[in-house]
């Protein structure tokens, strides 16, 4: 079994207004150092948009804004190690946030309005001057899976393979109907915040790693971007790691949802692998087609159609979200995970994602007089309570998440 890994970044909010707090360098009690800083402590490792501390007593790192946080999971072979350690990085985040009167939520956009603070370094400051609106209103949190690859090549081949089925993805963990205090009409606006990046999105079938190598050169040849860190395709190559980083989920609400979104896409990658393999070319999908199943992901999550990824025609959404566990049941039933995936899926769609769930807090709220705040707060404050359900005390895990790259067990 291949090892897998995710990310997730977390809103830091007032635990009675929900309004975000720029707090993220007080949480990190110093332990953080600029992107462009020299690393001098052997604990800090370069990752490829910032600087991170590896320490046993922190496992949490800065991010573009001051009003979110990032926790990271060791290389995991199984879910239930995957999701013990997911629930322990957010305890370890609400913990830093308690010490300052605030708590983190698992939201991948802020119901409520509020000016962003960028986080005070030059990568961040140049990236704000280069690019203006865009970096100034990119609170957005998502979710960022890692699967181990064997080699750079196998990696652009799971890249040419899985590009036509991620879409699915971003309607199963859509969590953000809300942005600045206003309904959006999506059910993942993250998606569409994140995607005025230049880079950001769908990508094209490279068909080997040199080609991949060589659009990523001419990129950044342009100058438009800063830096390879920059490079926001929906999936890429790590430039740390040996791995594939999968990056079109929105965080997810509920902790047991990550760890299931995570074993699809080690599923993926691994069915990927074994096509590529076993001769199969990827399908020639055009990228125009892509983004149309990525904005219709975006814009009705599991509520409503899908862009089937075999016909990318529009399908009910619950039918092309079993499709992709059918798609995926060789591997899963190998690995163990086909009953886990079969039901984690059916339990989204019986409940809905996390935007479904926020929309229901939200219009329990307007049931009554409209409170001063239209009902915002208390969904953030509902978030609060689910982001850390069935969270462990960290005397009760083994080892709380720290930075170690994600890579072979």
């Amino acid at each position: 079994m291949r090892t897998f890994g995710v990310e997730e970044e977390l809103l830091i909010v007032d635990p009675e207004t929900g309004e975000p707090l720029a707090l993220a360098d007080a949480l990190l009690s110093g332990r953080r150092v600029a992107a462009d800083d020299s690393a001098q402590d052997p604990r800090l490792l370069e990752t490829e948009d910032k600087t991170v501390y590896d320490d046993d007593e922190m496992g949490l790192s800065a991010e573009l804004k001051l009003e979110q946080i990032e926790t990271q999971t060791r290389p995991c072979l199984e879910y239930g190690s995957l999701l013990e350690q997911i629930r322990a990085g957010r305890k370890l985040a609400d913990q830093a946030a308690k010490k300052h009167n605030a708590r983190v939520a698992a939201l991948a956009t802020s119901p409520l309005g509020l000016n962003s603070h960028t986080t005070p370094d030059p990568r961040y400051a140049r990236m704000l001057e280069r690019f203006g609106l865009t970096a100034q209103e990119q609170l957005t949190c998502g979710f960022h899976v890692h699967t181990f690859v064997e080699s750079p090549d196998e990696g652009v081949a799971v890249l040419d393979r899985i590009r036509d089925k991620l879409a699915v993805l971003t309607a199963l963990s859509a969590n953000s109907p809300f942005w600045n205090g206003l309904e959006t009409g999506f059910e993942s606006y993250r998606t569409q915040a994140w995607n005025r990046w230049p880079t950001a999105g769908p990508a094209g079938i490279y068909g080997t790693y040199p080609a991949y190598r060589r659009l990523v050169t001419r990129l950044l040849d342009t100058g438009v971007m800063l830096d390879e860190g920059m490079i926001y395709f929906d999936a890429r190559l790590s430039r740390n790691h040996p791995t594939v980083e999968v990056r079109v989920a929105d965080v997810c609400l509920r902790a047991d949802d990550a760890a299931l979104l995570a074993v699809l896409v080690r599923a993926l990658v691994e069915t990927a692998g074994r096509e590529w393999r076993e001769g199969v070319d990827p399908a020639p999908v055009p990228t125009a087609l892509l983004r149309m199943a990525s904005w219709q992901a975006s814009s009705g999550g599991l509520g409503g159609e899908l862009l089937d990824f075999g016909s990318f025609r529009p399908a009910p959404a619950p039918d092309v979200a079993r499709a992709l566990v059918d798609y995926l049941a060789p591997v899963l039933e190998e690995q163990g995970e086909l009953d886990l995936a079969r039901q984690g899926v059916e339990a989204i769609i019986a409940r809905g994602t996390g935007a479904a769930e926020q929309r229901r807090v939200h219009d329990q709220e307007l049931a009554g007089p409209p409170p001063e705040d239209m009902g915002f707060g208390a969904v953030v404050r509902h978030a609060v309570n689910v982001t850390m359900r069935g969270n462990l005390d960290l005397s009760e895990v083994d080892s709380v998440p720290d930075l170690l790259r994600v890579r072979q067990a």
